[in-house]
């Protein structure tokens, strides 16, 4: 009996260390890169977050200026500086990305619905405002990315 009382003590000291840990962690509002990004349920780019890549292609990208909100993109829907798009010249629309900027690591997960860029044949995508801020590159303009193919659309 005295035994069984013991471990109950244990397991009860064990639960209180271990919520007292996740309160503490809540409060906790800093952040580091090498913190994953926990994406809402709700988000479509949750159920990508663990795929991993049918390829692989590297090069630069770039983002959408906001002048170009609403215009219709080449498959149709109008472009939104707030949604996870991409553009590029030969991938289907609808294809799923993980885009990771090479120098941070961080990374982003967009879905193709524009061609382009164009211009620059040495640029392999063009991105949403959204994107580019999840990477950080909106003061560079242009960085050097990673782009992993998790889906391939029609």
């Amino acid at each position: 009996m005295r035994g069984a009382l013991v471990i109950a003590a244990l397991m009860l000291a064990a639960c209180g260390a271990q919520r007292a840990r996740s309160e503490h962690a809540s409060d906790d509002t800093t952040t580091t890169s090498a913190t994953p990004v926990v994406l809402p349920v709700s988000d479509w780019r949750a159920a990508y977050v663990d795929r991993r890549a049918l390829r692989t292609m590297e090069g630069a990208a770039s983002y959408y200026h906001d002048s170009l909100a609403g215009r219709s993109t080449a498959s149709g829907e109008p472009y939104d500086p707030t949604e996870y798009t991409a553009a590029n010249r030969t991938l289907p629309f609808g294809t799923v990305l993980r885009i990771v900027r090479i120098d941070t690591g961080r990374s982003v997960i967009v879905r193709v619905n524009d061609r382009g860029p164009f211009g620059r044949r040495r640029r392999l995508l063009d991105l949403s405002r959204a994107a580019a801020e999840e990477l950080g590159m909106i003061e560079r303009g242009v960085v050097r990315v990673r782009a992993e193919v998790l889906e391939l659309g029609d």
